[in-house]
């Protein structure tokens, strides 16, 4: 028993080290360890800053010095490692492609983490109009970086910035304010907005089990600085998360399993609206007036950042034709582009090796012509993978232009259609939410997130009694969306508060000589808690029995409906755990106690007065291939 107790603590404790790994596991090969440690030399620096904080640094510099290379630039709050003149990251770069070709690729652990002297302060907010040395933020570390590399090292001149996850967000903060010499950028799945929908929030609504798992290591203080990583929570007590999570209790719970000292997960609790303490951490708020060319990516399964590259695009293209903007979205989960084919997810197969060629057709080429003067590779201004259809798509605007909205209502029965109710009366579907008895995120035992849940079969869901189901009738016609998702419901509940949890799903048609025959696969899951209908700054409570309107952002999506198949619309109030529960009570959430936690009866509305809805983007040509 004992033996089973350590191994069962080893394998959490290795989890949350990979928690804090922004791409999968990259398969070495001696060949390619061989290659650069050849063709390479490391050096390692600290770096000064403007208020004299000294920020460490891994250098990798080709060995032919008959040539000059520009400069891959990369900030991460996860570790630089390996540490030592003599131990070698492997592949260095975005790829082996970059390794081969020859470029100075530079790392760097941002402040106050590993190596890095000063205080580190996750997603730092940005300060405008910097009027002192020790006004410091992200983007003025990066500048530093870039200025002292171009002064103490041979270079061609210019340098490209990139990374995933918090590092894509450490890229995005390198074009603000940014270092002349700095020519391209790439923000890979960028934190972006920890309330309104990047890992630790979605609309409102804490993710609660990937942030109790990766806070509970990277929240912690930093008492020295070291090249180890801070140990997370391991004392689960059992495989099973949606036992642990519920057994927990409220969330204030949480705070003494934390032992009452994680920096992050206090600043969480905290802060339970979206008040000036987010507001200041956005940083698309200061993307103006951009002049490197950007190439910002994301994946349709990201489990963790869907909302980053999405809205830093947006955002880009809002600040006016300055730089030359493109986004990338392929059929991936978090950073998984950068390892492995990308020809499948799970049960899920896309035909072609997606993940391969983006990084030899579209990120190699961006980051050599702007760096090295090659060939402009003509990127068009969305390159988007559709799935169903499972193809590239290029357009000139995203969403399309050609895109027209379309309302997909909730018809009474459990109808789905693109038709108006008919219904003058009042009608409503209902349900009836237990927090104590929440509706689970996947079918699976699961102790830690994982990404399978973003492809797992919702037919678990479908049958229960507290989510209701839309369908459609069976499609004679392919559908295709693009663009951005909108839900609007017209909602009542018995309580003061809900969360609304809605799931647009493919239905592959159930047939003998179909393998995935009844496959329900989410192509859009998203929760708003309610009382941010209005207002995420100032949370209104709901009248009891009263209709409201909830409209919320699912984000985006590209996916084709395939003629044979059906479209389905599931709701309901829990995603747990991967959700936090809502008492159902307009409290603050973060305070409540077990006792706070009511069943509450909610309705949906369908008749002609109060028709829910979601808000497609539907395009007609589906000939558009890469």
């Amino acid at each position: 028993m004992c033996q089973n107790r350590s191994l069962f603590k080893s394998l959490i404790l290795v989890y949350l080290l990979s928690l804090c790994a922004a791409t999968p596991a990259y398969t070495q090969t001696k060949e390619d360890s061989l290659y650069i440690q050849n063709s390479y030399k490391k050096i390692e620096r600290y770096i000064p800053m403007r208020d004299g904080a000294n920020l460490f640094t891994a250098i990798y510099i080709p060995n032919d010095s008959t040539k000059q290379y520009p400069i891959l630039f990369t900030r991460t709050p996860y570790s630089l490692a390996p540490y030592g003149a003599d131990n070698y990251k492997v592949p260095i770069g975005p790829n082996m492609l970059f390794a081969k070709e020859g470029f100075i690729i530079v790392y760097q652990d941002v402040r106050g983490r590993y190596l890095s002297e000063g205080e580190f302060i996750a997603n730092r907010p940005i300060i405008p109009n910097k009027k002192s040395p020790d006004d410091i933020d992200e983007s003025s570390d990066t500048y530093d970086t870039i200025d002292w590399l171009l002064k103490n090292i041979k270079t061609n001149g210019k340098v490209g910035v990139w990374g995933i996850s918090a590092s894509g967000f450490y890229t995005t903060t390198a074009i603000i304010d940014v270092h002349p010499a700095v020519k391209a950028a790439s923000p890979q799945a960028p934190v972006t907005d920890w309330f309104m929908g990047d890992d630790r929030h979605h609309n409102g609504a804490f993710f609660l089990m990937g942030s109790f798992s990766f806070l509970s290591s990277y929240g912690q203080y930093r008492d020295s600085i070291t090249t180890n990583s801070a140990s997370g929570f391991y004392n689960y007590g059992t495989p099973d998360g949606y036992d642990f999570y519920l057994r927990t209790g409220a969330l204030k719970n949480f705070n003494t399993l934390l032992k009452k000292k994680n920096i992050l997960w206090n600043d969480m609790m905290s802060h339970p609206n979206y008040d000036d303490f987010w507001k200041a951490r956005n940083p698309l708020q200061y993307l103006k007036k951009i002049k490197p060319a950007i190439l910002t990516v994301g994946g349709w399964f990201d489990q963790e950042d869907l909302y980053g590259p999405l809205k830093t695009f947006a955002a880009l293209e809002e600040a006016g034709p300055v730089n030359e903007n493109y986004l990338i979205m392929g059929p991936w989960r978090h950073g998984s582009w950068t390892r492995g084919a990308g020809d499948s997810l799970e049960m899920i197969g896309f035909k072609e090796k997606t993940a391969e060629f983006y990084r030899k057709e579209i990120e190699f080429p961006f980051f050599m012509h702007y760096l090295k003067g090659t060939e402009n590779p003509e990127l068009p201004k969305a390159y988007i993978f559709e799935t169903g259809l499972n193809q590239w798509r290029k357009y000139t605007n995203w969403p399309p232009k050609e895109a027209e909205q379309k309302n997909l209502y909730l018809q009474a029965g459990g109808k789905l259609s693109f038709d108006k109710p008919v219904y003058n009366e009042e009608m409503s579907e209902e349900y009836v939410s237990d927090p104590n008895k929440p509706v689970p995120y996947s079918s699976e035992i699961r102790l830690f997130r994982g990404h399978e849940f973003m492809v797992e079969d919702q037919g678990f869901a479908s049958t229960r009694t507290d989510v209701l189901v839309f369908e459609t009738d069976t499609l004679k016609e392919n559908v295709t969306i693009a663009g951005n998702i909108i839900a609007d419901l017209f909602v009542s509940t018995t309580g003061t508060d809900a969360d609304f949890v809605v799931k647009l799903i493919d239905v592959y048609p159930n047939t003998s000589s179909n393998k995935m025959g009844g496959y329900q696969l989410m192509v859009r899951g998203e929760v708003m808690r309610s009382k941010f209908r209005n207002s995420f700054s100032d949370p209104e409570a709901l009248v009891p029995n009263k209709i409201s309107e909830v409209e919320f952002d699912m984000q985006d999506a590209s996916h084709t409906f395939l003629k044979g198949h059906k479209i389905m619309v599931q709701i309901q109030s829990s995603w747990f755990p991967l959700v936090d529960r809502n008492p159902q009570q307009f409290i603050n959430i973060y305070e409540a106690d077990d006792k706070d936690f009511k069943k509450e009866t909610h309705r949906i509305y369908v008749d002609r007065k109060n028709p829910s809805h979601l808000k497609l983007r539907i395009i007609n040509n589906s000939t558009n291939e890469k």
